[in-house]
């Protein structure tokens, strides 16, 4: 079966890329995955691993070359150096925009209508760095922004509410980073303000938003990083892209207003991000003008 649209995963022999994969065969995208990494032997033995779940899908899952990237429908960029246990994300700037900058480099040309979705870390940075080598428009060059931290506090505000969490409304914002923070002006379950639900009349709120930011740090410390969880995550917004879903998710997106790259509420379709403007707080405006300008800063030194 020959399949019209292909998702490249640069990093493919490492864990998340991986995950990403396993995760697209298992949501049974009817895609060619291309893996590709600087080590074919792991892209290799993560293809063929991953294929033997693919026959069960219309999924089709290889390894290849850098050279065949820039032909796919969605690049996803997990390469990059590792976060050690303790270490803040933004330590990994340097070394991962050497990295990014020969990624780009080998897989031009790129298809004018490809979205670039970033992932490695500190994605908020990278992503806009990404732009700018890629010459595509801000629009098709997206990040992972704070779509997983959302979910893990919905999972958190599920478990504390006894709510399923499908019916929370709750995200975080601002950048994948120690800064983030809870949009909780804007928090509801089904439609009702959150803070007006009495279980969350003595809540500590800073706590929570607290526990949700570090949460990967417990993971990493535990077991060395994180990617069954992030996997499943940049996965669903493969699929939206491919099939130009529409839909609304927390992710590193260029906002005008600030002119960079923030992780906030957007659209996701086939053509890339558009951001979604809403009314946070005064409180909370302050906090995301602190991550455009940090996240700004920073970018404009590459």
């Amino acid at each position: 079966m020959s399949l019209t649209q292909r998702v490249s995963i640069i990093g493919g022999g490492g864990n998340v890329g991986a995950a990403i994969a396993y995760s697209l065969v298992v949501m049974q995208e009817p895609v060619e995955i291309l893996l590709v990494d600087v080590s074919k032997k792991m892209a290799e033995g993560q293809a063929l691993d991953i294929r033997d779940a693919a026959h069960l899908s219309p999924t089709q899952c290889r390894s290849g070359e850098f050279a065949e990237v820039g032909d796919s429908d969605v690049i996803v960029v997990t390469a990059g150096a590792r976060q050690s246990p303790g270490e803040p994300r933004s330590n990994l700037i340097d070394r991962n925009y050497k990295i990014l900058k020969s990624i780009v480099e080998q897989i031009q040309p790129i298809k004018p209508t490809a979205t670039l979705l970033m992932v490695t870390n500190p994605v908020d940075i990278l992503t806009s760095i990404a732009q700018k080598l890629s010459g595509l428009p801000k629009a098709q060059v997206i990040g992972s922004g704070t779509f997983l931290d959302s979910g893990r506090l919905r999972n958190y505000l599920s478990r504390k509410l006894n709510v399923n969490s499908q019916s929370i409304q709750a995200s975080m914002y601002g950048e994948h980073g120690d800064t983030q923070f809870v949009g909780w002006s804007v928090a509801t379950i089904a439609g009702a303000p959150m803070l007006n639900n009495p279980q969350m009349a003595n809540a500590n709120l800073k706590e929570i938003e607290d526990t949700i930011a570090h949460q990967a740090y417990d993971i990493i410390d535990a077991k060395g990083s994180t990617y069954y969880g992030i996997g499943y995550h940049v996965a669903t917004l493969v699929k939206c892209i491919l099939e130009n879903g529409r839909r609304v998710y927390p992710i590193c997106t260029y906002v005008d207003e600030y002119n960079t790259y923030l992780s906030y509420p957007a659209i996701l379709g086939s053509g890339g991000s558009s951001p979604i403007h809403f009314n946070l707080s005064d409180e909370e405006k302050t906090k995301l003008k602190i991550c455009a300008d940090s996240t700004k800063a920073i970018a404009d030194k590459y």
